[in-house]
Parts: structure tokens; C-alpha cells; sequence
């Protein structure tokens, strides 16, 4: 007989977000979800603020360039990722390009020591089959300079951790033995 378990959480997200019907006089019908709203004022603001700084006013022919890329961003960024259900894909966008920037530093210990430079993954192995294109592009030296020195991949620290888990099911029956060992205890130690 197979189980089957359950997750709520996308089901509680998705049931308890709230939409916006009207706005500015004009109604959405069903309504817009409120953080896509404001993710795509945000984006909005972000990227028509320099525009009008350096370029002006949009006319005609520009002023697809001032709308589309956050349009676009916000109405693809918002959807549920493919990847983890539970995550927006601007999220796993920001993440990767995170990685690609600044890397991946490792937790050792559950954070009892911090990662030394050695243990970081260089730039240019962060970027592997990504940096051939790059250098081959007209910005070729600038991008080898950024990507630094060609060097290996650290070694690890160690070999790697071999993890045999065994998951236990108790039942009440058990339970009700180890909690009736714990209130003898308890009894003993206060008799004394």
C-alpha cells in the first residue's frame, strides 16, 4: 500500500493572497495579486527612473523600451517556478545570478567556522561553460580579466561524508514504554 503525503503550503499562498480589483477607476475584474502589483512598481521605478534621467521623456518609437522589460519581468518573474513549486522565478533568477557573481561559500559546521578563500569556488569555475561564450564576445578581455587567473577547483577538506540513515517508526506502544522509563525516573530522583 503506498502513502501519499501532502504539502498545504502552496494551497494556503495561493488561497489566502490578495488581489486588487480596481485601480485607478479601472477595474481588473478577477483582480491583479497585490505582490505582483508592487513587485512590478518596483521593477517599474527601477528601470524608467534612469531612463528619464539620461534620455527624457519617451516619445513614440521609445516608449516600448521604457514599458516592456518590466512588463515583461514582472508578468514572467511572478510565476510559480518549475524548479520549486514554492518560489516566484524572479527568486531562482536572483539566486542564480547571485551565484554567478559572488559565489558560493560554504557552511562548515553549521556555521561554527566561516569557509577560508581556498574553499570558495573561483569565479571562473562558477561560470564554466558559460565563460567560453563571453570570451569569444567583443568584451572578450575585460571578461578574462574579471574572470581571473585559470585555476582548479579547490580540493575539499576531507572525503566526503557518507550518511546511513535509517528512519525508525514508533508507535504509541513505544511511547507510552519510553515516556512511563522517564516518569519512573522522575520518581526515583524526587525520592531520594
Amino acid at each position: 500500500m503506498a502513502r501519499t503525503g501532502t504539502t498545504y503550503t502552496r494551497h494556503f499562498l495561493t488561497a489566502t493572497e490578495t488581489r486588487q480589483h480596481e485601480l485607478l477607476g479601472l477595474d481588473l475584474g478577477e483582480g491583479a495579486p497585490r505582490r505582483a502589483l508592487v513587485l512590478g512598481m518596483i521593477l517599474f521605478a527601477l528601470w524608467v527612473g534612469p531612463l528619464l534621467l539620461i534620455f527624457g521623456l519617451p516619445n513614440e518609437i521609445t516608449f516600448t523600451l521604457y514599458l516592456l522589460p518590466p512588463l515583461i519581468t514582472t508578468v514572467y518573474g511572478t510565476q510559480r517556478s518549475t524548479r520549486l513549486d514554492r518560489r516566484w522565478n524572479i527568486a531562482n533568477w536572483a539566486i542564480g545570478a547571485r551565484y554567478l557573481v559572488l559565489g558560493h561559500r560554504p557552511i562548515i559546521c553549521a556555521g561554527r567556522r566561516a569557509a577560508t578563500r581556498g574553499e570558495w569556488l573561483p569565479r571562473r569555475a562558477r561560470w564554466a561553460g558559460k565563460a567560453e561564450l563571453l570570451l569569444d564576445s567583443p568584451l572578450g578581455p575585460l571578461v578574462e580579466r574579471w574572470l581571473g587567473e585559470s585555476e582548479d577547483v579547490p580540493a575539499g577538506a576531507g572525503s566526503p561524508v557518507r550518511l546511513d540513515a535509517r528512519p525508525r517508526l514508533y508507535g504509541p506502544d513505544a511511547v507510552v514504554k519510553a515516556y512511563g522509563r522517564k516518569a519512573l525516573a522522575q520518581h526515583q530522583g524526587g525520592a531520594q
